[in-house]
């Protein structure tokens, strides 16, 4: 094993063309350092619909020129094979370590197979990469990013000519044409020859903004904006700008692109601590919300001052909110989310008699949905303007949220009395999640085995009415890796996650609620139910 170990890693090293991880792979060769060689060669990084997601080093197990190079090339051939060997292929990336590197080698490998290039102009967010794509008519595009994952990692996220991320079969064809790829002596990668960009592709995407708001709405909510370290300040800025709405109150320490995200101990809205700063500058300023993106600004995140302080709303909150706001303005048109995103959404579009679709987790499946207008996923990703942008779109979401903000501080009431509203009008639907970050991922496997082998037959005392596994699909859904039970006024599903080594269980109750004064007792119920299921789903899956 040893040798063989010995003489991959050499012969990677003779091709590898970036001299830092040629560095770090000579002195693991010189040192031999087995266990380290092992987790970098014993396989290859997988191309899967969400592309490519890892850690940045040498290796084909890792992200680093040598894997995006291979991966560019097998995307080229893919694009060959399906007669668009002359389209243009639109590239985009964020701030991230190696991102512009990774972006220019995409490029050289695509002008050097005969096709046609164009990178953006500067890190910028991926909503505007996904929207480029169509303006510019190409027949695929490349976003370099990692999205929330730790500063270590880098990921390639691929797109077709639709303007939406891959989804199968094209992840497994395009996996094959980077596995046929001999030698990186095979790809030709000319010093130039494709074309960089100007600022009016960010220009029409900020014109396309416009028609995410209601002509005439009220724009006065004050805001307070965290980018997360990441691509979004100047895009949100002037956004915002452009409708009119008071310039946000920046939190500084966070508003530049920094790829080691000092500040944060994961670069995401969601985990503990990342939107502490935020609320100090809330303290100070007193704004109607705060906003915030992801590093690459896919992603929104909206916060409000709540009995006891400042609060994130959840993913499913902000969905619906924007749902109810979008029904209020007469919107058409299908409204849209994954499996593991709230119920409401589809109370929502049934009394407003719109067409609903539930799809898989993703964005690559709720972009596909047929007529849609409104799509959103509990993870704090939001697709207002289907027509612009088939994707999670953070910026415009921040517009959305930031317009009926406005429109309810006008009524002197906030997002939180709507909030009040659409329970006691469908129910209360409280939604919580328990991820368990793993080192080990057989700890996963082993967890969906056990719920598997012996389903639950009931959780926080509701009984199971049914248990589904989902990798058998089901009539509106193609086969995924996980589960979904339904119980008496509650749902859980149970998912791997696709992007890091988590194990994810999404969790809803619905207490019906009679009438506003009925909400305090509905929302004791509701936690109480919550950590029941917590606790029970967490013995029976062994975790």
């Amino acid at each position: 094993m040893h040798d063989h170990l010995l003489a991959r890693a050499k012969a990677w090293l003779a091709e590898d063309p970036d001299p830092d991880t040629r560095e770090e792979l000579a002195r693991l060769i010189d040192t031999a350092d087995t266990a380290e060689l092992t987790a970098r060669f014993s396989g290859t990084l997988q191309f899967g619909t969400a592309g490519l997601r890892g850690e940045l080093g040498a290796g084909p197990q890792r992200m680093n020129r040598a894997v995006v190079i291979r991966a560019a090339a097998g995307l080229a051939a893919y694009l060959k094979t399906h007669g668009q060997g002359d389209g243009l292929v639109v590239i985009g990336y964020d701030a991230r370590h190696k991102s512009a590197d990774f972006a220019r080698d995409t490029a050289a490998v695509m002008t050097g197979a005969g096709l046609r290039a164009a990178v953006l102009p500067r890190p910028l967010p991926t909503p505007v990469l996904a929207f480029a794509i169509r303006h510019l008519g190409a027949v695929a595009g490349v976003e370099v990013t990692a999205s929330h994952n730790p500063p270590r990692d880098n990921g390639y996220k691929v797109y077709l000519g639709d303007g939406s991320q891959i989804v199968p079969p094209a992840d497994a064809e395009i996996a094959a044409e980077i596995a046929a790829i001999e030698s990186l002596r095979d790809v030709p990668r000319p010093d130039g020859g494709w074309e960089i960009l100007d600022d009016s592709v960010l220009d029409a995407y900020l014109a396309r903004t416009d028609a995410v708001l209601s002509p005439g709405s009220p724009r006065t909510a004050r805001t307070v904006y965290t980018a997360m370290h990441g691509v979004g300040k100047d895009v949100l800025l002037a956004a915002f700008a452009r409708a009119g709405f008071p310039a946000p109150e920046l939190v500084a320490e966070q508003a530049e692109p920094d790829p080691d995200f000092p500040t944060v101990a994961f670069p995401n809205p969601e985990e503990p601590g990342a939107m502490d700063l935020a609320f100090a500058r809330a303290r100070e300023t007193g704004p109607d919300l705060i906003v915030a993106n992801d590093p690459d600004a896919d992603r929104c995140a909206a916060a409000v001052e709540d009995t006891g302080g400042w609060r994130m709303l959840r993913g499913d909150e902000v969905g619906s909110l924007l749902a109810a706001h979008l029904v209020a303005r007469g919107a058409t048109g299908t409204f849209a989310e994954s499996i593991v995103s709230s119920s409401l959404l589809g109370r929502i579009a049934e009394k407003a008699k719109l067409p609903y679709e539930e799809t898989l987790t993703g964005f690559k499946w709720i972009a596909r949905a047929e007529g849609l207008r409104y799509g959103y996923e509990e993870a704090l990703g939001y697709c207002v303007d289907p027509a612009g942008v088939r994707d999670k779109d953070g910026i415009t979401a921040a517009l959305l949220i930031t317009e009926l903000a406005s429109e309810l501080k006008e009524q002197g009431r906030t997002l939180l009395d709507l909030l009040d509203d659409l329970a006691v009008e469908h129910g209360l639907h409280a939604t919580d999640q328990l991820a368990v970050r793993v080192e080990d991922l057989t700890v996963i496997t082993d967890a969906m085995r056990r719920l598997r082998e012996r389903p639950p037959a009931e959780l926080a005392g509701l009984a199971v009415t049914r248990a589904e596994d989902l990798t058998l699909g089901t009539e509106s859904l193609p086969p995924t890796d996980g589960l979904r039970y339904t119980l008496e006024g509650a749902r859980v599903v149970v998912r791997p996650s696709g992007t890091e080594p988590k194990l994810k269980c999404y969790l809803e109750v619905v207490v019906p609620v009679d009438g506003h004064a009925a909400l305090p007792a509905a929302r004791a119920r509701a936690t109480e139910l919550l950590a029941a299921i917590k606790r029970d789903l967490s013995a029976a899956a062994g975790i």
